[in-house]
């Protein structure tokens, strides 16, 4: 089997399951460009960060003091850190690559803290902040909201309205929704919008309808999806694949504001399609 069926067969079986295993949905996506990835290999390597993290410190150690210690283990001690020279390598966007080379994006490097951070004892969770992927603490009295990218940087409310202003514009009001929880399953599928984005930007569009398609075996229903690759169909010459996945859009949003148009441009795929045949 090659790393591009195990990557969906693997999709495919964590995608029946709530919650979805987080750490194996990654190493899942990866399969398709490391078609010899050992997950059980990089699980033990977040074990065993998390148990060098916690070495020296009490049983009893309060949340932020394992807050502490794991952000100067992992940003410090292991010399994990943003990749801001190189920020769209798809190598940043691949959880075993992360753990490999120390660098990543804020979305991967927020799945290895919050990995080995639940592998502390903490209660972490990732945030889907506008812009930038963020985690958060969960403590007896309140929550941490950390960042990542920037060595475990700690986010204050001021310096988090700053961020999204900056993200969605000075007229957007700050609600504390913007800090929920993100559920395994979104956290990958925004993994893998990311990584069909920078495929795209480097025109590699087989590897962005890749990146796609196993969006879609998580989500079979995410209009931005079915969108993305009725596109990335229809430049690939796939025209009855474009218009059928258009229809599905049409069938879960009858009355998009765009519905007249897709329907002309449904017209027009399946008579493409029908002079390919």
């Amino acid at each position: 089997m090659d790393g591009a069926e195990e990557s969906r067969k693997l999709l495919l079986r964590f995608g029946l399951q709530e919650p979805v295993d987080l750490a194996r949905g990654c190493f899942a996506i990866a399969r398709e460009e490391y078609p010899d990835l050992d997950a059980a290999d990089y699980l033990r390597a977040l074990d065993e960060l998390a148990a060098g993290a916690m070495r020296g410190l009490p049983s009893g150690a309060s949340p932020e003091r394992k807050v502490g210690r794991l952000n100067t283990f992992l940003f410090h001690d292991q010399g994990f850190n943003g990749n801001h020279t190189d920020y769209y390598d798809p190598r940043n966007s691949f959880l075993n690559d992360v753990i490999d080379r120390r660098t990543g994006i804020p979305i991967t490097l927020s799945i290895l803290y919050l990995e080995v951070g639940r592998r502390c004892g903490l209660r972490v969770d990732g945030v889907g902040f506008p812009g930038h992927f963020l985690c958060k603490v969960t403590l007896d009295g309140g929550e941490l909201v950390v960042d990542p990218f920037h060595k475990g940087q700690l986010l204050g409310l001021d310096e988090i309205k700053r961020r999204l202003a900056a993200a969605v514009g000075e007229g957007f009001k700050f609600d504390a929704r913007v800090l929920r929880a993100a559920r395994p399953r979104e956290i990958l599928i925004r993994m893998l919008q990311n990584l069909r984005a920078v495929y795209q930007e480097r025109n590699d569009m087989p590897r962005a309808l890749s990146a796609v398609d196993r969006l879609l075996l998580l989500a079979p229903d995410n209009l931005r999806g079915l969108r993305d690759r009725a596109q990335l169909c229809e430049q690939l010459g796939g025209p009855n694949a474009a218009a059928a996945d258009l229809e599905k859009v049409l069938s879960l949003e009858p009355h998009a504001s765009d519905a007249a148009a897709l329907r002309a441009r449904v017209r027009r795929l399946r008579g493409a399609g029908a002079l390919l045949n």
